[in-house]
């Protein structure tokens, strides 16, 4: 590789997700489960900056710029592993030091710590000149989780297997959430599996796995090529949903009344506890947002889709 004319520092900004659909297999001998999701990436994110550095090292902070707790600084970090794949993979002998500011809450169902190993992936590659092609940066997005390459590739899209075989979800419609980041603490995603198992062990007629391998209901692709809030309403789904609220049962109070203040819909964002309110249009969702926000939640209103991981020029 050539480390000529490269930045000394590059910034990078990837985006949150929701799961606007997801239909969890059954367990597997492996403890994994099959999944069919649809994603989409909203406009909630993480900046990271990569400068270089003689180690690998990595400081995390909110978007206040405080440190956070219970985030691992070490090896255990996602972003940080992502680093020293593509110095592995370059043969680049320095270190990097990456700088991440969260937007996305930790632990929050929308896949923050894949985003952020999704933008070590494209900062390395561009702050050591490496010109890996996309196809190089999504296998190994592969290996480090199944949300990375989604991070990666950004809008909206069809997951498979163990979610990390997409194929891209026609339309580019614009569609309003609003986001209720929940107090708490967040839900670590086995133990939500694990609660959805057990549920499922105890015969729930309403969440049993389907015979068949898990598959997207066609009506979700119909609303994003459609456009329709109304439409995509209707066919909003998460498996996992009724495992988290059992976790968290505060979370079904709130989705229960959705309607109170205005939202299609609610819906667990993946493994959750954040909440997803689908809202008709943008006026739609600052109404719900402020209601939100006056019953004392951390609401925040997003839009998708929106791109992957990229590179800022400012």
């Amino acid at each position: 590789m050539s480390l000529s004319a490269v930045p000394d520092r590059v910034r990078v900004r990837a985006p949150g997700k929701i799961n606007l659909f997801l239909d969890v297999g059954s367990v597997q001998d492996d403890g994994y489960h099959d999944v069919a999701s649809v994603y989409q990436a909203v406009s909630l994110y993480e900046d990271l900056v990569a400068t270089p550095a003689d180690d690998f090292t990595v400081s995390v902070r909110d978007e206040t710029g405080a440190p956070i707790p219970g985030v691992p600084l070490d090896d255990r970090n996602l972003a940080l592993r992502a680093a020293r794949m593509v110095a592995r993979e370059v043969g680049y002998l320095g270190g990097v030091h990456l700088d991440i500011r969260k937007a996305v809450p930790v632990a929050g169902g929308m896949g923050g710590g894949s985003a952020d190993a999704a933008a070590a992936l494209v900062a390395c590659d561009a702050l050591w000149g490496a010109g890996l092609t996309s196809p190089a940066l999504q296998e190994m997005a592969s290996r480090l989780g199944a949300d990375v390459p989604f991070s990666l590739m950004g809008g909206s899209a069809v997951g498979t297997g163990r979610g990390d075989r997409l194929s891209p979800a026609l339309g580019r419609a614009r569609f309003d959430w609003v986001l209720v980041i929940a107090d708490g603490g967040g839900l670590s995603t086995p133990e939500v599996y694990a609660e959805l198992d057990r549920l499922r062990a105890d015969r729930r007629p309403d969440i049993a796995p389907r015979p068949e391998p898990p598959e997207v209901d066609p009506v979700v692709l119909q609303a994003l090529r459609s456009g329709s809030p109304d439409l995509l309403a209707t066919a909003l789904r998460n498996d996992l949903q009724e495992a988290a609220c059992e976790l968290r049962p505060d979370l079904r109070e709130l989705l229960d009344r959705a309607g109170e203040f205005g939202a299609l819909a609610g819906l667990v964002s993946g493994s959750g506890p954040t909440l997803a309110f689908l809202a008709a249009d943008a006026t739609a969702a600052q109404s719900i947002e402020h209601d939100l926000s006056a019953m004392g939640h951390r609401a925040r209103h997003v839009s998708g889709p929106v791109t992957g991981a990229k590179v800022m020029t400012r």
